[in-house]
């Protein structure tokens, strides 16, 4: 096993964290790849190499030395690629590394739902699964040609791969600094549609205020949605033009929330990141010629100077759309 996906099990809010935890897991290796709000891809190959351990023995010292100097616990998946180890994760409990055996990965995938493929949508695995084929296993025995036809020829060649266990994946070292997030939990895992909404809305506004303030545009929103089972869904979405207005923002965390399909979900907590940050006056957005766009756009700009005069609670987020 040379590559290790963690998650911290952060408490909600202090995601302020997980700078600190990436520092950790660079003492065993340089490439580390962020996957805020509170996890990590690590590479450890040169690690087992000079450590004289593999990545598996290396887990539990990471382990140990997260929760002895953060006071934090973690869950960590272990495979040969970054798909595998993404995956491995969901089963890993604390205390415990959930592991791929390299020489039984088509063994470990068969069983499962095609939605366990990171990348593979709602969507997707509905239109598979009206064909029989929703598990892992059919889908790696499936003709290429029957898998091309149903979600398309790149699609579907890639879709087998992952089936077959063939992970082409790499762990891409990254700055979490880059990103701005705000997020959501609930007081109980909530049922209702209609609050998971309202929580976007005001994560998407404060994201706008804080962007704002920083005179910064994001050009990608990343949807991080968790369940009371202590899994998540990650949505990532590049915007048409790189902003720092909140109805677009608003409008793009909708669209990622609806393509997840979430059928009375079980969401514990919903977190917004605004990715790909650039400075606001290297932007420019096409002018749209709507009377209500151009309306929030001056209502943001009062809410803003309110903000800068009488504090960040001046303006409570979600009540500009009021």
């Amino acid at each position: 096993m040379t590559i290790l996906c963690v998650r911290f099990q952060l408490p909600p809010t202090h995601e302020a964290a997980l700078p600190g935890l990436l520092g950790l897991l660079e003492e065993f290796t340089p490439v580390v790849e962020a996957l805020p709000p509170d996890g990590a891809l690590a590479d450890l190959r040169g690690a087992e190499r000079y450590f004289g351990r593999s990545a598996v023995e290396l887990a539990s010292v990471i382990r140990v030395r997260s929760l002895a100097l953060h006071g934090v616990d973690c869950v960590i998946g272990a495979g040969p690629g970054p798909m595998l180890a993404r995956i491995a994760l969901r089963d890993a409990e604390p205390g415990v590394t959930c592991v791929v055996p390299e020489d039984a990965v088509a063994a470990f995938l068969a069983g499962r739902p095609v939605a366990a493929l990171p990348g593979v949508g709602a969507a997707t695995a509905r239109t598979l699964g009206e064909y029989g084929l929703d598990t892992l296993g059919l889908v790696a025995a499936a003709p290429l040609s029957t898998l091309q036809r149903l979600v398309g020829a790149k699609a579907g060649r890639e879709l087998r791969e992952k089936a077959n266990g063939i992970d082409r994946g790499r762990v891409v070292p990254n700055a979490v600094s880059r990103s701005l997030a705000a997020e959501r939990p609930f007081h109980r895992d909530e049922l209702d549609a209609d609050r998971h909404r309202r929580a976007l809305l005001s994560a998407a506004e404060e994201l706008g205020a804080r962007l704002r303030a920083l005179d910064k545009v994001c050009g990608t929103l990343t949807l991080t949605v968790r369940y009371a089972d202590r899994s998540s869904t990650n949505r990532t979405r590049t915007l048409k033009e790189p902003t720092a207005h909140s109805a677009a923002l608003t409008k793009a965390a909708y669209g990622l929330y609806e393509a997840l399909g979430l059928q009375r979900a079980r969401v514990r907590s919903v977190t917004l990141r605004a990715e790909a940050l650039g400075p606001a006056e290297q932007a420019s957005y096409q002018l749209a010629f709507d009377p209500v766009d151009e309306k929030l756009r001056r209502i943001e700009e009062v809410a803003d100077r309110a903000r800068a005069k009488f504090g960040p609670r001046a303006v409570m987020p979600g009540t500009l759309a009021a």
